[in-house]
């Protein structure tokens, strides 16, 4: 039988619970505690896809370096490993993340009630369930693959259209941000849906377009509309010599550099990059991506790069979207490389500093931070956050290194492994870190 939570009778005069009622504290984890507040359900699952998707792929890498498992890389498989991590790494646990910020965030926003946790389950655990058959069906079958996925697609679905309901019913004047992450909440879901068209069809390329959609269109979006309403509010808060300072036109900059990425997919994917046109769209696509890096990299530092490293967790925030900027960069440079050498392997290491350079530094950043402060705990990023922050740069740094076109090719598998092994170890870490705290009552004694 569960025990209940215990009562704390005795404040002090500022409402703080006084440090007798601390000490009755349960300091056990609890299933039920992870339903005491929505981001406490959503960051724990999204802890769990998380770590798993890292295992799996630390084991393929490991495989196709040393040959352990005895597996070919891809006759041994049901569905594309390749496919498999993609998709995972965009649609699995990321927007489980988004859920714990916006029913947490997001009704303050909008100024509406937020969804009790119980509304929250069904959609939470419909995407979870699905992502790890997802990973299991990558091995015993396909069928089993697209059920996962059909399954994470439905509670995509059902979380957007809870979000929507919170937007339908705010009187809120300033609703921008909230609107944009909800029309990208949309497009994540037909994405995932795309996705699992293009697989029925047994046409990879068109599953991996629509992979490039969910990653552009969704998680993207997401990110740099929080990012503009957020860093620069996070920065001025913790250090009052920093104006907080987002025009709008900074957002729609953003947003207007993602829609380029998802319209660029969906031209390569039509065939211009091998037309006549080719060399010219490279050229032109490139020059477009490092204007966006070179403007993207100079908002980073008028938002406050420099004085944020002062601050280790706002070190964190402005090195993540440094990231961005530089995913940019690299990618122009690779879609020149492409017109002139015909050297493409570079757009892998502009792939993968967005999703581990910027995405993964800001999930870490972000997610830690909301934990702190919804734990009861000082909103600074302690040695081991900042350790993990550090070992993440690494991992991301080997992968950008494996695409260099001048290393040896028996290098690949080893910088692959060497990546994967790390961000392995450093999501494990962190996950099993903060997934104890979800489980435990706050450190204040206050509820939530």
């Amino acid at each position: 039988m569960n025990a209940p939570r215990p009562t704390i009778a005795l404040k002090v005069a500022s409402g703080k619970p006084s440090p007798e009622a601390l000490a009755q504290l349960d300091k056990r984890w609890r299933w039920q505690y992870l339903m005491l507040a929505p981001h406490r359900l959503s960051f724990f699952l999204a802890m769990v896809v998380l770590m798993a998707s890292a295992l799996w792929w630390g084991a393929v890498q490991l495989d196709r370096a040393t040959g352990w498992w005895g597996l070919p890389y891809t006759s041994a498989y049901a569905v594309s490993p390749t496919l498999v991590h993609s998709v995972v790494m965009v649609l699995g646990f990321i927007p489980l993340f988004f859920a714990g910020f916006l029913f947490t965030a997001g009704p303050k926003w909008l100024g509406v009630e937020p969804l009790p946790v119980s509304a929250l389950r069904p959609p939470l655990f419909l995407q979870a369930l699905g992502w790890l058959s997802w990973l299991v069906g990558a091995h015993l079958h396909a069928v089993l693959a697209l059920t996962g996925l059909f399954l994470a697609c439905a509670g995509l679905a059902w979380m957007t259209v809870q979000f929507w309901g919170r937007v339908r019913l705010s009187q809120a004047e300033d609703q921008l941000h909230a609107r944009v992450i909800a029309c990208a909440c949309v497009l994540g879901t037909l994405s995932a849906a795309g996705v699992g068209v293009g697989m029925l069809l047994q046409a990879h390329a068109l599953a991996r377009v629509w992979v490039f959609c969910a990653l552009w269109g969704f998680v993207v979006v997401v990110y740099v509309t929080v990012a503009h309403r957020m860093i620069p509010f996070f920065t001025s808060s913790a250090m009052p010599m920093v104006q907080a300072w987002r025009p709008f036109w900074v957002l729609w900059l953003m947003l207007a550099a993602a829609a380029m990425q998802v319209v660029a997919a969906w031209l390569e994917w039509g065939g211009i990059a091998s037309s006549a046109f080719g060399p010219a769209w490279a050229v032109v696509h490139g020059a477009l991506q490092v204007a966006v890096g070179c403007v993207l990299v100079w908002l980073a530092w008028v938002w406050g790069l420099v004085q944020s490293l002062k601050n280790k967790l706002l070190a964190m925030l402005h090195i993540g979207f440094l990231w961005l900027g530089a995913a940019f960069l690299l990618g122009g440079l690779a879609q020149w490389l492409t017109a002139g050498l015909g050297v493409g392997s570079l757009g892998l290491g502009a792939l993968h500093a967005l999703s581990m350079g910027c995405l993964a530094s800001l999930m870490l950043a972000m997610v830690t931070r909301v934990s702190c402060g919804h734990s009861g705990r000082a909103l600074v990023a302690d040695r081991i956050a900042w350790s993990l922050f550090c070992i993440l740069q690494v991992a991301t740094l080997l992968r950008i290194c494996a695409t260099l076109p001048v290393l040896p090719v028996g290098w690949l598998p080893w910088l692959l492994l060497a990546s994967a092994g790390t961000w392995l170890l450093t999501m494990a870490a962190w996950g099993g870190r903060l997934a104890r705290w979800y489980g435990c009552l706050r450190a204040d004694g206050r509820p939530g």
